[in-house]
């Protein structure tokens, strides 16, 4: 007799948000049912509310309400189990009490949706809906609707289930959730707190290894007793220098390959607030995977939570940067533009790496392909990926798993002393794993991304990258070596410059003062199109070869939304006040025409040696590779060598 394993269980938010229950649950788009005439059913009202929720899987409808959970958290994501499983048949089982209708839809790669069936719903009903996945082969979902007769509905609960002729064919479930965090006690605590008291994790989660590596520690926060009573024994915290994300992710990985009783370690950040069935799904996901396969989750916004941030990330191999997959967008707000009203989103999205917010890795592929790069922050996910793609380990962000993060576009990382990691990250990943000779249109893209920063008056962040390469060009022997100290040496050499210095609020300087007479603000608008930039860059250039006026230093020209920002305003500018992209504070850009020539000179001079010594350096770090993800080494750098 074959068995059902259950993969994904319909579930409900209990925090009462209504910017969150759009993700599980909808109404505005419900159809008018034809079933049996003998079930009353009125007109459908178009929103639901958080009272509906009475419990984790029950949802309640009042007579004559519809509600559709073909929803991004609930929808069955059909055409990614239909590629990368051997599963063809997916089973949706619902238990309801009282009166209505069930519906169960399914859509195309286009976004068309069609009715598969209906029944009605009477009393106490338990329905089982065998549906195939035959016909999902480059995009669809599967979902239902309900709607209440008189009396009401209430769904008591509902799972995604397919068959399993026999289950010790499957991989185990058992997972260790690794998370690297540095000073953010609180977070880290409240997110160890909710994954003890998921019960959908109860059959999945072996341990939780939490690498702190900051000063404020994780166990010191009001909120870690609880988390600690909520986990018991499957929690355990180790303190280590700061490593940054990947000495941190290493350690876990290490930790967990070690105690050898997981399948899987999943890397969580620290600031997440997570969807725990999420990660259900995504360990029974990879169970049912043909070959090992890193999974993937999407990152809602913390601040706009039914945003969908990002969806499916690739790096474009032309010009080795990271972007959307092909036919998605960032930012996504699925309260606006429901899954069923978008039909992108129903098109399977092709994945070079996910995001280490939330990534679960087959133990065996780690053993394969070694660990992450000692890249200390930015890049070690992309890298990953593309290295296990290349060993036949395919990357797919999985629907359905999710947790909510700050997105990237509301920090300053490209700007402050990240900007170090960025540029020297994406370097070496792109000699390891570039297609095109000479790294394609890196290099010069890499070098007008310099030409920005010097134009926006950034200088620390042009240094930053004019060291970064220079630390390419010296070659991987030292990475390793030199994971635990580059941080502070960039701190350094970032704080000589004045646009390093963030302050809190605008009276911390000097009182903005206007020396030129303007008929109209400068545009803040980017540029479109290649002219309109070449335009704006050679006015920004020309302004930087007039001399800077005496009270450009002496205080602000004027102030500078973050938003606002952009190099093409910023490079006609002698001084201005910038807010941080998060909001906390401002900093002092001023125009130096000798900073400006200095970083300009050695801009070129670095880029022009890394193009000339690429095929030379990429032999050398594509040598290198084995050792520098190798356990071994990485034993080394964090110590462990030593127990």
């Amino acid at each position: 007799m074959t068995d059902l394993d259950v993969v994904a269980r319909v579930v409900l938010p209990l925090d009462g948000d209504l910017d969150v229950l759009p993700l599980y649950v909808d109404g505005r788009h419900v159809q008018e049912p034809v079933v049996d005439e003998d079930v009353p059913v009125v007109s459908l009202p178009s929103d639901q509310h958080p009272d509906q929720v009475v419990g984790r899987r029950a949802y309640r409808l009042a007579e004559g309400m519809g509600a559709s959970f073909g929803t991004w958290l609930n929808a069955f994501p059909a055409s990614y189990w239909r590629r990368w499983t051997g599963v063809r048949e997916v089973v949706l089982r619902l238990r309801t009490t009282g009166d209505g209708v069930l519906m169960v839809y399914r859509s195309s790669a286009r976004g068309a949706t069609a009715r598969v069936t209906s029944r009605t719903l009477a009393g106490t009903s338990h329905h089982e809906v065998r549906l195939p996945l035959d016909t999902f082969a480059d995009g669809g979902w599967y979902w239902f609707d309900l709607v209440a007769g008189s009396g009401g509905l209430v769904l008591d609960e509902a799972d995604w289930a397919v068959p399993v002729p026999d289950r010790t064919a499957l991989r185990p479930s058992g997972t260790t959730i690794g998370i690297t965090t540095f000073d953010r006690p609180a977070s880290c605590a409240a997110l160890l707190a909710q994954l003890g008291a998921a019960d959908e994790l109860a059959d999945v989660l072996d341990e939780v290894v939490v690498v702190d590596q900051g000063t404020r520690t994780v166990v010191d926060d009001p909120g870690f007793p609880e988390a600690q009573v909520r986990l018991g024994d499957r929690l355990r915290v180790i303190r280590q220098p700061n490593l940054g994300g990947s000495g941190g992710f290493s350690r876990a990985m290490l930790e967990t390959l070690d105690a050898g009783r997981s399948e899987h370690v999943l890397l969580l950040d620290d600031d997440v607030v997570c969807e725990p069935e999420g990660i259900a799904r995504a360990v029974a996901f990879s169970r049912h995977c043909l070959r090992p396969t890193v999974v993937g989750g999407h990152m809602f916004s913390m601040h706009e939570r039914s945003v969908l941030h990002a969806v499916a990330e690739v790096v474009r191999p032309w010009q080795f940067r990271w972007a959307p997959a092909a036919a998605s967008v960032h930012d996504h707000d699925l309260a606006r533009r429901t899954l069923r009203a978008t039909p992108w989103l129903h098109r399977r999205l092709h994945a070079d790496y996910t995001g280490w917010w939330m990534c679960l890795v087959p133990t065996s592929v780690l053993r394969d392909v070694g660990l992450s790069l000692p890249f200390f922050i930015k890049w070690d996910d992309a890298e990953f990926g593309l290295r296990a793609s290349a060993a036949g380990h395919p990357t797919v962000s999985l629907p359905g798993a999710a947790v909510w993060h700050v997105p990237w576009t509301d920090k300053d990382d490209s700007t402050d002393w990240q900007a170090y990691f960025h540029a020297r990250n994406r370097i070496v990943a792109a000699l390891l794993h570039s297609r095109y000779d000479r790294g394609g249109r890196l290099v010069r893209e890499s070098l007008l991304v310099s030409g920005k920063h010097v134009l926006a008056m950034q200088y620390g962040a042009a240094a930053l990258r004019t060291r970064a390469l220079r630390d390419v060009l010296r070659g991987p022997e030292g990475m390793h070596a030199e994971l635990g100290s580059t941080l502070g040496e960039v701190r350094a050499l970032r704080g000589r410059y004045p646009d390093s210095l963030v302050r809190p609020d605008v009276d911390d300087f000097e009182p903005v003062r206007p020396r030129r007479r303007r008929k109209r603000d400068p545009d803040p608008t980017q540029p479109v199109g290649r002219v309109a930039t070449l335009v704006a860059g050679a006015a920004g250039l020309v302004h930087q070869t007039t001399p800077v006026p005496p009270g450009a230093h002496e205080a602000p020209e004027q102030e500078v939304a973050a938003a606002d920002a952009g190099w093409w305003s910023l490079a006609r500018m002698d001084s201005a006040l910038v807010a941080t992209a998060d909001g906390g504070g401002l900093s002092w850009l001023r125009r130096s025409r000798r900073d400006a020539a200095r970083a300009t000179a050695e801009a070129v001079d670095v880029h022009r040696e890394l193009l000339a010594r690429w095929p030379e350096l990429a032999s050398r770090y594509r040598g290198a590779l084995p050792e520098l993800a190798g356990q071994d080494a990485w034993r080394r750098t964090l110590g462990m060598d030593r127990r």
